[in-house]
């Protein structure tokens, strides 16, 4: 029994002896790694110096952070990722358990000097420490940056344009000839990607991204350098509301005011208000278009327009205003008349008063006091009564018995609005057709 027991004890011990225990480390250690070996890490890892690295690339975008037009500035939120032939590492997974890649330090390899042309600002977020190596020598490494490029910008639609913004990205020093640089997915591709991972995009939507290669010769060495062509499209729904829409108010408001009287002050007034309310709109479309542009945006020629036809219509309420003033002034001046003799009667009829009071004074003191408060009231009341049937009157006579400058105002405020009508139709018609083809 106790030899059947030893035999069994001896099997177990074997079997367990027998399975081999592998780590990261192992395959550290075989390829001599450390952090003061800089053997991997001085020149580009080619056997052969004639034969260049190949860089493949892949770009996804993972959120769209801001577009400034002031500034033609885009920032992404993009997703790198760079995988290139490492020749000087290799191992066999079978020696080490099946390890096939393994996670190590960025600092302890070459790395493609890759970077973004036109980008105008360093990267400040937190950058991923670790890349992975594949038993093979591929070496793959990932980053997410935030990019802060340069973006020439079609302002032209605004707020219905879409843009075209691009990431070119190659070497820096190397030439064709040592570092080739190919996209590691195709645009479609791409573009798909990048749906599925976007997070957020602000009023902008990002339509699709185009992957072109394309190369540049200075002083006989040529470069080769990726480029991602990002289309986003703008979501007006805010610049309309607050902007587009109270102007097109504004001018309905100026429409309107045709109907009020041109006599009086109000009419005026309310259009130069209106006028005074576009130009606020218009401060603050200068701080968001770009100072200088290929083209002139739409909204600015729509603001424009809009504001030199509420000026013109203002111009046209003055000289409508002078020409009906024109023609009271005559009766003004006899009206002026009218009441300095109204006047100098209530004073001989004042004084003839009071001769009377003085004489009933004497007769009872009491009762003239009274009498005389009365009667002043009573004068003061038909002296107000007066002036104010004398105004109506005037106002009355010059609408109806208007002299020739009142007829011509008449008809220059009618053609006028009938030019103003037309003109703001086709205006508005035009540059709808243009936002929108």
């Amino acid at each position: 029994m106790m030899h059947l027991a030893f035999l069994f004890l001896i099997i177990f011990t074997d079997g367990s002896s027998s399975q081999k225990v592998c780590s990261y480390q192992d395959v550290v250690e075989h390829l001599n790694f450390t952090a003061d070996n800089s053997v991997f890490k001085m020149t580009r890892p080619v056997l052969d110096h004639k034969r260049p690295t190949v860089v493949e690339l892949d770009i996804m975008l993972f959120a769209i952070l801001a577009v400034i037009e002031k500034t033609q500035t885009f920032v992404p939120f993009v997703w790198v990722t760079m995988k290139w032939n490492n020749e000087r590492i290799s191992w066999d997974p079978a020696q080490f358990c099946g390890i096939t890649q393994i996670s190590i330090p960025k600092e302890m390899l070459w790395k493609p000097d890759i970077f973004i042309y036109e980008m105008t600002q360093k990267d400040e977020s937190p950058q991923n420490p670790y890349m992975y190596v594949s038993h093979d020598g591929t070496v793959c490494s990932e980053e997410d940056m935030k990019v802060v490029s340069t973006c020439k910008m079609d302002v032209h639609k605004f707020p219905f344009d879409t843009q075209r913004c691009t990431i070119s990205i190659g070497s820096a020093v190397h030439c064709v000839d040592e570092i080739r640089v190919f996209p590691f997915s195709n645009s479609s591709r791409a573009t798909q990607f990048s749906r599925e991972v976007i997070r957020t995009q602000g009023e902008w939507e990002f339509l699709h991204v185009t992957v072109t290669s394309q190369n540049f010769t200075i002083d006989d060495r040529q470069w080769e350098y990726l480029i991602y062509t990002f289309t986003i499209k703008r979501r007006p729904l805010l610049h309309v509301t607050n902007f587009l829409l109270p102007i097109l108010f504004f001018l309905i408001l100026d429409l309107a005011s045709f109907f009020i009287e041109d006599r009086r002050g109000e009419k005026l007034g309310f259009k130069v208000t209106i006028l005074l309310s576009i130009s606020v709109l218009l401060l603050i479309l200068n701080d968001i278009l770009p100072s200088m542009s290929s083209k002139t945006p739409l909204i600015a020629t729509y603001c424009v327009v809009i504001f030199a036809l509420m000026l013109l219509s203002l111009l046209e309420t003055i000289l409508v205003t002078y020409f009906m003033e024109k023609d009271c002034v005559p009766k003004e001046k006899l009206r002026l008349k009218e009441n300095w003799e109204t006047k100098q009667d209530t004073l001989i009829t004042e004084e003839k008063r009071q001769t009377c009071c003085l004489m009933i004074c004497k007769a009872s003191e009491v009762n003239t006091s009274v009498q005389a408060r009365e009667s002043d009231a009573l004068l003061l009341i038909l002296k107000e009564l007066k002036e104010l049937q004398n105004n109506l009157n005037l106002h009355l006579i010059c609408k109806q018995d208007g002299g020739q400058s009142s007829l011509l105002a008449a008809r220059i405020n009618r053609a006028f609005f009938i030019f103003y009508i037309t003109t703001v139709s086709l205006f508005l018609t035009l540059i709808f057709i243009a936002w929108t083809t």
